[in-house]
């Protein structure tokens, strides 16, 4: 399976629309590709508060669309990242979106944990509640978003659900690079899966993006990685190191704590 990662640079410099053309001619670009991935809240900014009130948009808006219509034309299932959501009763989401090769919209996830502590998207955003993980040709696909990383009980929510790979759309600040490198290897060597985190570049909000997006294994090797400006990271991804990784080395069949109830027969 082969994956791109699309850092895409997210400054106040462009705006949503333009970004939103300018991505899907992007993902476009990628035909012969299974996979393509966009950062965390590409199109408002995941920094630029005073964006999000002006870029909401349901789920079936217009990044939707650009991104249904980009998967189409590549022939590629596509994590669009996260837009701003707002739903019906105008509550706004941080909403990942995951689109099939016919660009027909196969799973979103709200993201559960929102950071911010007493202020941005702590306070202006609901929070979803749902672990979501989507079956693909490939193998299954959970879905989860930047701040998630540092919450490792998801992440074996998302095991026990049937992921093998996880997406991880992010926009994560440059001072904290270190946490994000550690935080991804270590989500795909206790989980066993592969991580694809795709990391937004550039400056908004007054924050530096820390970019580095990768592409690590269940053994925790890093496959690709970008650097701290715009560029696309492209891998091979072989999935049946995931059932191999785990035979060889069987630490998810010594689990004792947490260990899901039996579904009754």
């Amino acid at each position: 399976m082969r994956a791109s990662l699309l850092q895409l640079s997210v400054d106040s410099s462009e705006t949503a629309g333009d970004r939103r053309l300018r991505a899907a001619a992007k993902v476009r670009e990628r035909a012969g590709d299974d996979l393509v991935v966009l950062p965390e809240l590409w199109t408002a900014g995941a920094w630029a508060y005073d964006a999000w009130e002006r870029d909401a948009e349901a789920l079936d808006g217009p990044t939707a669309e650009a991104m249904s219509a980009a998967a189409r034309a590549a022939g590629a299932w596509v994590h669009a990242g996260s837009i701003v959501e707002r739903d019906e009763d105008g509550t706004t989401y941080n909403t990942a979106l995951l689109f099939d090769r016919d660009g027909s919209l196969r799973g979103h996830y709200r993201k559960i944990h929102r950071y911010g502590f007493d202020s941005g998207e702590a306070v202006a955003m609901g929070g979803g509640s749902d672990i979501v993980t989507v079956p693909t040709e490939f193998g299954g696909l959970g879905l989860a978003i930047c701040y998630d990383l540092r919450f490792p009980e998801l992440f074996r929510g998302l095991l026990d659900a049937g992921a093998e790979l996880i997406v991880v759309p992010a926009a994560w600040p440059a001072a904290r690079l270190a946490h994000l490198e550690l935080l991804v290897r270590a989500r795909a060597v206790e989980e066993q899966v592969f991580v694809l985190a795709c990391v937004a570049a550039g400056a908004h909000g007054g924050v530096q993006q820390a970019g580095h997006s990768m592409v690590v294994d269940p053994w925790g090797t890093v496959l690709a990685e970008a650097g701290d400006h715009e560029a696309t990271v492209t891998a091979d991804v072989d999935m049946a190191e995931v059932a191999r990784i785990r035979s060889e080395l069987p630490v998810l069949r010594d689990r004792v704590l947490g260990i899901p109830a039996p579904v009754p027969g």
